[in-house]
């Protein structure tokens, strides 16, 4: 792999799903989840994605971490040994494989935990998955190794899920996920259930860890903030689509997509470092039934730009004036990605 290949990218992936009614003359439909998402991982590189409950971000974190059968499209990752996989189309015994280098940190540290087990257990259960070949003093120092790592004692190993904060749930939960040194890390709205205080501490740790493995991290939230704090690049999604992408800098000054605009205005007021123009009402309208989306852009029911070009067709992600890509049929100035 050169060092302009991507490590992981994603083509036209879809996620979509079944939905059946308990109404016998009412049928059953699909809620599209995820619609036609691309874009490439970098090796070192963090992606932030964002976006309002219910746009997609999660659904994509468990797809590429193996928890969730794509519908369609393509996941392509390069492998240690240089050659590319699709994801989408392994079967489960071929994922056990490469579990090594996809790891997820769920958003609920707690329930992500087996309350059954002792934080110790729980760290070295990778080990035991997926390095059968270690004995259990190697796994038991490793183990420790990756708790102190974390910012956790040894007595820590003893104790159990409900035992711990939830800042020490989340601590587990990295240590448990980057105990097999993976290449991919994909966070999962990792501090959306900590106290404010405890976030800085995670996102601060997760930072580190990131320099220090030379991980390629997939950092997801709804928080704009956090997600400006941890990331290289950005995808604003709604609705299962990516709305716009650009660099972290370039998407906080000039963003281009109603909807980001829309995002960083919610933003705290005194965030001085904001383009004024962004300092305006958060948006109105009626966020469209899954089930019968409207047939053009997903973002016309609250979009203050719309008219009946937008109710008739889905704009095409394109390359617009700042470099990245939006999907609004009045920014787009090149042709379609």
């Amino acid at each position: 792999m050169n060092d302009r290949s991507p490590l992981l990218a994603v083509r036209r992936l879809k996620v979509h799903y079944p939905l059946r009614s308990w109404l016998p003359w009412r049928r059953g439909g699909v809620a599209k989840a995820v619609d036609s998402v691309d874009f490439n991982l970098h090796a070192g590189e963090t992606i932030g994605i964002v976006g309002e409950s219910g746009s997609g971000k999660s659904s994509i974190a468990r797809t590429l971490a193996g928890l969730q059968k794509a519908t369609s499209g393509a996941i392509e990752y390069t492998t240690r040994d240089g050659h590319t996989v699709d994801l989408a189309k392994l079967d489960p015994k071929l994922w056990r494989r490469l579990r090594r280098d996809i790891q997820l940190v769920f958003q609920d540290p707690q329930s992500s935990l087996n309350p059954r087990h002792r934080v110790g257990r729980i760290v070295e259960e990778p080990l035991r998955a997926l390095f059968p070949e270690l004995g259990k003093n190697e796994r038991t120092a490793r183990m420790l190794a990756m708790l102190d790592r974390v910012g956790l004692s040894p007595e820590h190993a003893d104790r159990f899920p409900h035992e711990l904060s939830g800042g020490q749930a989340q601590r587990v939960g990295i240590a448990r996920a980057l105990i097999v040194k993976p290449r991919v890390l994909i966070c999962d709205e990792p501090v959306s259930a900590l106290d404010v205080s405890v976030q800085a501490q995670i996102i601060n740790l997760l930072t580190e860890l990131q320099a220090e493995y030379g991980l390629a991290m997939i950092f997801i939230a709804h928080d704009m903030a956090v997600v400006r704090h941890v990331s290289q690049r950005i995808l604003v999604m709604y609705f299962g689509r990516i709305m716009e992408q650009a660099t972290r800098d370039v998407l906080f000054q000039q963003a281009v997509h109603p909807y980001t605009r829309a995002l960083l205005a919610a933003m705290p007021p005194d965030d001085l470092s904001l383009p004024a123009e962004y300092a305006r009402p958060a948006l109105d309208g009626e966020v469209p039934d899954p089930l019968s989306p409207p047939p053009g852009c997903v973002f016309v029911t609250r979009c203050p730009m719309a008219d009946q070009t937008c109710n008739r067709s889905m704009p095409t992600l394109r390359r617009v004036a700042h470099g990245g890509y939006a999907a609004c049929h009045f920014v787009g100035m090149a042709a379609p990605v």
